[in-house]
This record gives structure tokens, sequence and C-alpha cells, in this order.
């Protein structure tokens, strides 16, 4: 046996958990006979799988159900790359499922099955084990935090675990009013606050982790500002078509301008941004460049159907920068 056969497994560069889902998409509204393109979505999925694309070794540990659903899960997640070791299936609870309609132009209605799902189940005893092999990065949302007081629960030891061993620990807030109130999230979330290295969130979700209203001129600077003095090293700023902005604890602000692309479908964008964001991190660019090539993901991922399925590869990263209707040959 070799001496590299005898080694534990190097670090992930980025470990997540939440609940992957089946996903149907549908071209219009939901009616007899319509045809829907089967695929798999969850936020933190759609990271890793973004991660992965770019090179970086990227794990996901979350539950699925002991079903076909949560089967198709595991295989397309490793089929793109992302580590699986430690996801684990629950014996009794079925894998969470969502319906997408494109009910109009480029408006998106979703809906989702999630109530008693497994990875609704999810406690801090299964992901022991990834958290166990270490990484150089622990993302989490708040979707996760919103399934239930397993979850929670999870997300919090999980933070304090990695924040204790020095990891770069990211929450990209993701607030969905139709999980949770704002002040429900506000309440699970902010605790979190103190093991956190980067705080992600689009300027209309931090009102949910600071007691600032953004309505004011100087509302997002104060919210920001309230986040840094909690421990919060980064705070990331998605602004949408308008780009991103980034504040430190020392003081330094960026700004980054969007790229203009035709928008085909919007969800899924945050959550490219994000795994653009970590991994111009992991590649130790500066700010702005972090925020350039977290736009350029985001760019990727409207102008593109479906969650992740239009992400680039490392070598596809400045395609955009070609003239509309360019055939690269």
């Amino acid at each position: 046996m070799s001496a590299a056969a005898g080694r534990p497994p190097a670090p992930l560069d980025v470990l997540t958990f939440g609940e992957t889902m089946l996903a149907a998409q549908l071209p219009g509204t939901l009616a007899v006979g319509a045809q829907a393109r089967t695929t798999v979505a969850g936020a933190e999925s759609n990271v890793a799988i973004g991660l992965a694309r770019l090179g970086h070794r990227a794990g996901w540990a979350g539950l699925v159900g002991d079903d076909e659903p949560g089967r198709l899960v595991l295989r397309t997640l490793r089929g793109e790359g992302v580590d699986t070791t430690h996801a684990g299936t629950h014996p009794a609870a079925p894998t969470g499922a969502m319906l997408r309609e494109q009910r109009v132009a480029d408006l998106v209605r979703v809906h989702y099955w999630r109530s008693r799902s497994a990875a609704s189940l999810l406690t801090p005893a299964d992901i022991a084990p990834a958290l166990g092999d270490g990484a150089r990065v622990l993302h989490l949302t708040g979707i996760t935090c919103a399934l239930g007081p397993g979850p929670l629960e999870t997300v919090r030891a999980a933070a304090a675990h990695a924040h204790g061993r020095g990891w770069t620990v990211t929450l990209d807030v993701n607030h969905r009013n139709r999980l949770w109130t704002a002040e429900e999230a506000g309440r699970a979330l902010r605790p979190l606050l103190p093991h956190l290295t980067v705080l992600i969130a689009s300027d209309d979700e931090l009102p949910v982790v600071t007691d600032a209203f953004t309505d004011t001129a100087d509302g997002e600077q104060r919210a920001v500002e309230a986040l840094l003095d909690t421990g919060v090293r980064e705070v990331v700023v998605k602004r949408g078509s308008q780009g991103a902005a980034f504040r430190d604890r020392h003081g330094a602000r960026h700004s980054v301008d969007a790229l203009r692309v035709p928008v085909r479908d919007t969800v899924g964008a945050g959550d490219a941004f994000c795994a653009g964001y970590l991994s111009g991190l992991l590649d130790g660019l500066p700010p702005t460049g972090r925020l350039a090539r977290a736009n350029t993901l985001g760019a990727f991922a409207v102008a593109s159907d479906g969650d992740w399925e239009g992400l680039p590869r490392r070598d596809e990263l400045g395609l955009l920068a070609a003239a509309p209707g360019t055939a690269i040959r």
C-alpha cells in the first residue's frame, strides 16, 4: 500500500448541507398534459455544483429520502463532481419536491412539498461526520434554518464548530416569505452572527438580520455597520441588476456593476452568486475580483434555463465578454 493510500482524505474546500429536492419545471402554467422537465434543485447543492464546476472540492451533507427522488439527487450531485460521502438517507421520510411554473414572461411561480421531508428532520448528529473531516469553508443558508427545529439546531451547531476551528463560515440569508416571517427569521439567524466570517444578503434582506431599515438614504450603510459590529468580517450585498457591494471591518468598500445579459430564468441566481464569491475567496482574489466572479456566475444563471444547469466551467468564465451572437469556433 502506498503512503497516500493510508492517509485520510484532504479536507474539502467547501462543505454545505440543506435540502435538495426533486424539481419539475414547466415552460408555462400547470395544466393537464403539460410537459415538465425533471431535475433537482436546492440552494446549498446549487452552490456546491457551481463550485465543483470551477474545480473546487465541494461537499454536500444533506438528507434525502430512501426513494427514487433521493437516489436521483445523489446521482446528480455525484455526476457534477460534488462529494456526497456524508450525505444521508432517511429510512421513513420522503425527499422533498418542488414545481416551478413559468407563469408569464420571466415571472416564475414555485410550489413546494417539504413538510416532514427527510431534510426537515436533519439533526446535528447527521452532519457530525462531515464536520469531523474538516473543510476550509462552511457555507450555510437561511433556508435550512427555516425547515424546522432540527435543521436550525444543526446549522447553529455547525456554525459554532466551524468557527471554533478557524474555518471561514459564510451565510446567505436567502429569506423566503413562504417559509417564515422576517421576524421569525431574524430571531433564528441573529444568534449565528458572531460565528460568521461572511454574510451575503440582498439589499432587501438586510433588515431581517438587523434592526436597521434600508428604505432610507443611509439605511443600508447602518445595517451593514450593525452586522460588522457583531463580529461578521465581511458583508456582501446583492443588488441584482445593479451589481453587488462589499464592506469589511477595516472600512474597505467596493462595488462592481452587474453584467448585462438577456434574462431567461432568475431562480438560482443568488446561489450562483454565492458560488462565484466563494470561488474567488478560495482563489485568493481581492474583493473586487470576488464580486466580479460572483456577478459573472449570477449572469450565467439568469441567462440560462434551470437553477444550476447553465453554470460555467473555469475555462468558460470569460464567455460573457463575447459580443452578442458570437459563434465560438
